[in-house]
């Protein structure tokens, strides 16, 4: 089997449910700076196993061909050489249901180039921050979070998250522990099929959103001048929150055409 082009190692694996896990992986080689936000490549042979609970590929891999996909870091910006990724399997899918066969010691490809343009450092300082998602979309907070919470006290920093039952929350321990140890952050998690007990929202995020929860209870208003809105998940959601935010009059972000909306579908 060819693994020429392997050049990292699985370092742990942590499963969330049996389709969402956290991957941290150690490279070869230390990778070059990244921003908190961004994206590498990850990548296995067609010939690799699929996962037990896999279903037949919609579309057959080549053995010989190296199958990649980004995914977004959620490591600090600081890390060099063990990078974590939080990966959803799409059970016919390439190249996410073989990812979750790996064990720890095996060999995978993750590209040399780190990039995406989704990056809280775009968005000016002071300015209040909400971190909308869905799904592995929680991703790039995580290292927005890691690389730069300490570094701007002056801003409310919330992060909403949605998901279906609370085991689909990712990273909930670590969000729950920063909203009861940092004052500036808070964490929203709202679910559309909670348990009996479950002491939190149940409601969609975009309805959430429109409840003004934000506004009665961390003093957060929709205002472009004041606060920069991140979106990233499921397409359908991303859609509902832009068109939300664009009636307050929110632009999308691009580099050459700075807005206070930056949007990230996964």
């Amino acid at each position: 089997m060819d693994r020429s082009q392997y050049n990292a190692s699985v370092a742990e694996i942590i499963m969330v449910n049996p389709d969402l896990m956290v991957l941290r992986i150690d490279t070869d080689e230390a990778a070059g700076k990244f921003e908190a936000g961004q994206y590498a490549l990850l990548g296995l042979y067609g010939s690799e196993k699929r996962s037990a609970n896999s279903e037949p590929e919609k579309f057959p891999a080549d053995p010989l061909k190296l199958i990649q996909r980004p995914y977004s870091i959620a490591s600090a910006r600081t890390e060099t050489r063990q990078f974590e990724f939080f990966i959803s399997q799409v059970k016919s899918g390439q190249l996410s249901s073989r990812l979750f066969n790996l064990n720890v010691g095996d060999r995978l490809h993750v590209g040399n180039a780190i990039t995406g343009l989704f990056r809280l450092d775009e968005a000016p300082d002071g300015s209040d921050i909400i971190m909308v998602a869905t799904g592995t979309g929680i991703a790039p907070y995580i290292s927005f979070l890691r690389s730069h919470i300490i570094e701007r006290p002056e801003s409310k920093m919330v992060v909403v998250q949605g998901a279906t039952h609370q085991r689909d929350l990712g990273y909930y321990s670590e969000l729950t522990f920063l909203a009861d140890t940092v004052p500036n952050f808070f964490y929203v998690p709202t679910l559309t099929d909670a348990d009996e007990h479950w002491d939190g929202y149940r409601l969609m995020i975009e309805d959430l959103l429109k409840q003004d929860v934000l506004q009665n209870e961390f003093n957060i208003s929709p205002d472009p001048e004041r606060t920069h809105f991140f979106v990233s998940g499921k397409p359908d959601m991303v859609a509902h929150v832009s068109e939300w935010l664009e009636a307050y009059g929110y632009r999308r972000h691009h580099p050459d055409d700075p807005g206070e909306l930056y949007v990230e579908e996964f």
